[in-house]
């Protein structure tokens, strides 16, 4: 395993079966419930018999009950997408709230941010060399 790099995520939600619904509408993700341990994990590329990771780039995360008392919504989660336009259209219409919407990353691509059903933010980038 390479050191240093984004190996999971979560994402903390007040009903985090409802959001898991959200996310796979949004992204396609496939997840896993634990009911044992109130989690959701979430495999967001193809995965082996074992639940690792084949897709490249990708990484698992989770959908978790928000532990009492914890409001800070600070990390923004980039999901690789194939539309800006379809992904905004895509979000607001599963009730996510567009927060910035398609900007330009000069020579790198595009990007749009949104506050989902439950106040996290996450955000949208489209590679394109065109971007300028």
């Amino acid at each position: 395993m390479q050191k240093n790099t984004v190996s999971h995520f979560e994402i903390y939600a007040s009903d985090p079966k409802k959001l898991s619904d959200f996310y796979t509408k949004m992204f396609d993700w496939k997840v896993v419930e634990m009911p044992q341990m109130d989690y959701i994990m979430v495999h967001s590329g193809e995965t082996d018999d074992k639940g690792m990771l084949k897709s490249p780039g990708a990484i698992n995360g989770g959908i978790a009950r928000r532990p009492e008392g914890f409001t800070i919504n600070g990390a923004v989660n980039y999901s690789m997408v194939d539309s800006i336009e379809d992904s905004v259209k895509r979000a607001v219409s599963l009730g996510a709230t567009m927060t910035k919407g398609k900007t330009a990353v000069p020579g790198m691509g595009w990007f749009a941010m949104f506050t989902d059903p439950e106040g996290n933010n996450f955000a949208v980038f489209k590679t394109d060399a065109a971007a300028k």
